[in-house]
């Protein structure tokens, strides 16, 4: 995992592309007091997080774009993940709190047959395993013990502070962690369609909840393993995704001079 703000940086070079948000037209936005002034009272905008965006990503350069400095999200994607990430501004980051500790629902897939040192795609898939001869009935069935109030371990690689420094820097730099579980609970979780290794699942499940180690259980209650192959938010408490604006949709109603937003409130 990289550092915030500096992922999505480190991918477009290695690719040897631009930054397409850092176009001509995109780099000298203005907004109007009247636009700026109903920042600042608070809005609720609802964004649709494009894969390779940090969450930070997505504050930072929504912060630049509106002109002030109190810009928030309500919950963490993966730069890995896409969907729903709700942004609060100016007096509304009162509510991100609140928004945080709603429901949330998620799709993706499961990888099964490897594991992951990150449980996901950021690090290479190791330990193949046979998984395709799997019943697809008793992969079904392997849910079960995941619903309801359960104890989860979060991944090594992830955000949670030991004493201020984040577990993954601490796992770059091969420190031993004792990692304690953490209680979660899941609602719903039911795998929606199987194509082995590819097992595509939803879930809807308590804040806190870490979707890569639930791959990484799964796997291991299957007993061959699994990643997190793929990740979309399409859903915080009764906010939904099909109501969120891209960022190039946020970017161009800023163009255009307009102050509403699909997904956004005053």
């Amino acid at each position: 995992m990289s550092s915030k703000g500096s992922y999505r940086s480190k991918f477009i070079a290695s690719k040897g592309d631009t930054d397409p948000s850092q176009s001509a037209k995109k780099s000298f936005v203005k907004i109007n007091d009247i636009q700026r002034a109903a920042f600042e009272e608070g809005k609720v905008i609802l964004i649709d997080k494009p894969i390779h965006w940090t969450s930070f990503d997505v504050v930072n350069r929504l912060r630049g774009l509106v002109r002030i400095k109190k810009v928030g999200h309500a919950g963490t994607l993966d730069p890995l993940a896409t969907g729903l990430l709700i942004i609060c501004t100016g007096k509304f980051t009162k509510r991100i709190n609140d928004y945080m500790a709603q429901q949330k629902v998620y799709t993706g897939t499961f990888t099964l047959g490897h594991t992951t040192p990150t449980y996901d795609l950021e690090s290479d898939p190791e330990n193949p395993k046979s998984c395709l001869d799997l019943d697809p009935q008793a992969i079904r069935d392997a849910v079960t013990p995941f619903l309801g109030d359960i104890e989860q371990m979060p991944p090594l690689y992830s955000a949670i502070k030991i004493k201020g420094t984040p577990l993954y820097e601490l796992a770059r730099r091969g420190k031993d962690v004792e990692l304690k579980p953490r209680p979660v609970h899941i609602a719903a979780f039911e795998i929606t369609e199987i194509n082995l290794p590819i097992v595509h699942f939803s879930i809807a499940c308590s804040t806190g909840t870490y979707i890569r180690s639930m791959a990484h259980d799964f796997g291991q209650a299957l007993g061959c393993g699994a990643y997190l192959s793929s990740l979309r938010r399409t859903a915080i408490g009764d906010f939904n995704v099909e109501d969120a604006v891209s960022m190039d949709g946020f970017l161009d109603t800023l163009v255009k001079g307009g102050g509403e937003f699909v997904g956004a409130s005053l």
